[in-house]
């Protein structure tokens, strides 16, 4: 193996490691939660709450925040909502650990890092197919063409993230591997300028940066997940002590998710203009990014589990975990199952959505 090669995966390695070290050390400090965790419906003079973690500006949870829809569904059933801000995935997961977070959404790697580190959690639904959510990126003018190009190439990115995956996926479609292109290790707010600058060749990152550089510099898309039909699924996740003492609330959690994410998929403009308003941002590159990495909520099918244990493996085979997973013992898809019954019962689910 290259010292090049070994050098990869030593820092992916460590990134993850971290984070395993991180939820480990967390999942033995709290296993508290919600006041009452009483198997059932909420007995009166309980008091539920149900802690939900945001992550970002812009997405649907938080316009569910700032629109009060889950704090509207959970008050008629005497729980009560309370929401947690996150920057980044690790405290997010720690939080969840700990017992201090009861539902979030997240992408597949961090979903494998909570399961190599032994949180106790399940995978609840899947919220997007990752197919248009990661991109590798040339700059204007540039010579690269094809996948082929990026040989020999310095390519930017962030490890550990699902862009450094899909990078990984993308060259071994035409039989590069990590010794034919140089990785430069960086953060998309590093990486923006560096491709911008040409000190980069390429840039492997997700949404919204994808949108943002291509608009913003004339950025352009030398390949995504759409063209080659690759699958990366995002989760809705749990605390597997919650949804077992509570699958009523789960339920509702999930009904009222769906819900609003109808509403948000189907009313882009009215959104971006109230996160402009809200936020402070552009309202109209809003617009472009949602309709560039549409949501769904679906229960996880066997090309979606499929897809996210073909990416714990890769993990596995470049040592970034140090055991090789059966994901599908984090996977459940009983409430998801019992929530889209419902609201199709209810005439409230609409299926030409997605």
């Amino acid at each position: 193996m290259s010292e090049q090669l070994k050098k990869k995966r030593h820092s992916i390695t460590i990134l993850l490691a971290a984070l395993m070290v991180l939820l480990m050390m967390s999942g033995c400090a709290n296993q508290g939660g919600s006041t009452a965790d009483v198997a059932g419906a909420v007995s009166p003079g309980d008091k539920v709450v149900i802690n939900i973690g945001v992550q970002g500006a812009t997405g649907i949870f938080s316009y569910a925040r700032d629109t009060k829809a889950f704090e509207k569904a959970f008050e008629q059933v005497g729980a009560e909502v309370k929401w947690h801000e996150f920057a980044s995935v690790p405290p997010h997961f720690e939080a969840l650990a700990s017992g201090r977070l009861d539902f979030g959404s997240t992408g597949g790697t961090p979903v494998i890092a909570g399961q190599t580190g032994g949180i106790d959690f399940k995978a609840i639904a899947v919220t997007g197919d990752g197919k248009k959510g990661n991109a590798i990126l040339v700059p204007e003018g540039s010579d690269i063409q094809r996948i082929e190009d990026l040989k020999g190439k310095k390519i930017a990115v962030a490890k550990g993230s699902s862009a450094y995956n899909f990078l990984f996926q993308v060259i071994n479609t035409v039989g590069l591997t990590g010794d034919d292109i140089e990785l430069i290790q960086l953060q998309p707010d590093e990486a923006r300028p560096a491709l911008d600058s040409k000190a980069v060749d390429a840039w492997s990152v997700w949404e919204p940066y994808v949108t943002t550089a291509t608009t913003q510099t004339g950025a352009q898309v030398l390949v995504d997940g759409e063209q080659l039909n690759i699958l990366a699924p995002g989760f809705l996740i749990a605390r597997t002590g919650f949804i077992e003492t509570h699958p009523e609330l789960t339920v509702t959690f999930l009904k009222t998710y769906e819900q609003l994410r109808q509403y948000y998929e189907s009313h882009v403009e009215e959104v971006a203009a109230h996160f402009g308003q809200t936020k402070n941002v552009d309202a109209d590159m809003l617009v472009k990014i949602m309709n560039n990495n549409t949501s769904l909520l679906s229960p996880i099918t066997p090309e979606f589990a499929a897809a996210h244990q073909e990416q714990a493996d890769f993990l596995y085979s470049i040592n970034a975990i140090d055991k090789q997973l059966d994901t599908s013992l984090v996977l459940e898809n009983k409430y998801i199952e019992q929530a889209l019954k419902e609201l199709e019962e209810e005439g409230k689910l609409e299926t030409d959505t997605n």
